[in-house]
């Protein structure tokens, strides 16, 4: 016998804590694989009580080894820029966790819908803030792979970046498609996030990325941090690594 109640209604999260909150507590339900992903990414949907939403799915047991970054350690990277990128307050990077999942423990992330209507191949070569907030964070984690199709333009303006499980390799590794404003000055703005990352590197966020990444990992981290606010201007290409990232998008 049922109390004639209708089921709670699920919705989706209003905000990036409430996301992460279900990312960590909700229930996977795979749908499907990205095959054109180099590690093993999944989708699905993941719910709890009132809360559902898309989400991607990348078991560490899926990471194929690379020479140049330790096995394993593909999804701590992507809850490292997670957590940097939810200190400077930009949002580059979707909510995501580290957590058990049906294969395993692997990083979770709440799934991003882009703006079909963006012709991505130009956007990336524009103007656009987000785009250059975007480009100070890969510097600042050494982003060795931001392709076109690691950036989402949402309908409501805001860009995402995802796929950043080589980053914060201890050797200069930025490769990326954001090199529109080699050798300019940063914006002050820009500035005024980087003097506050660097304290917050020395503190409580160089603490919680020390779960996932080496004490040089995060040392390094805060020496690039330290350089671009000496130098005041976006990083230019080293010419001893490739500038651009293979294939662009």
């Amino acid at each position: 016998m049922t109390s004639g109640r209708p089921a709670q209604e699920l919705r989706a999260p209003g905000s990036d804590a409430e996301a992460r909150a279900l990312l960590l507590e909700g229930e996977i339900d795979l749908e499907g694989r990205m095959l054109d992903a180099s590690n093993v990414t999944l989708v699905g949907a993941i719910r709890t009580a009132a809360l559902e939403a898309e989400c991607v799915y990348k078991p560490v047991a899926g990471e194929r080894p690379l020479w140049d970054f330790p096995d394993g350690t593909l999804a701590g990277r992507e809850v490292s820029a997670a957590l940097v990128s939810e200190a400077t307050g930009w949002g580059v990077v979707p909510p995501t966790v580290l957590r058990e999942g049906p294969f395993g423990p692997g990083m979770v992330q709440l799934w991003i819908d882009g703006d079909p209507a963006v012709d991505l191949a130009a956007f990336v070569r524009s103007d656009h803030p987000g785009l250059r907030r975007m480009a100070v964070f890969d510097a600042v984690v050494n982003n060795a792979d931001r392709k076109g199709g690691h950036i989402i333009p949402t309908a409501e303006g805001h860009v995402y970046g995802v796929d950043h499980g080589i980053c914060f390799s201890p050797d200069p590794k930025l490769r990326t498609l954001l090199w529109r404003w080699a050798g300019k000055p940063l914006p002050l703005a820009a500035l005024e996030v980087l003097e506050r990352l660097a304290e917050d590197l020395r503190g409580d966020l160089g603490e919680a990325l020390h779960e996932h990444l080496t004490r040089r990992e995060v040392r390094c981290t805060q020496q690039r941090v330290a350089e671009l606010l000496r130098s005041k201007l976006h990083p230019e290409p080293s010419g001893h690594w490739p500038a651009l990232p293979w294939p662009p998008f």
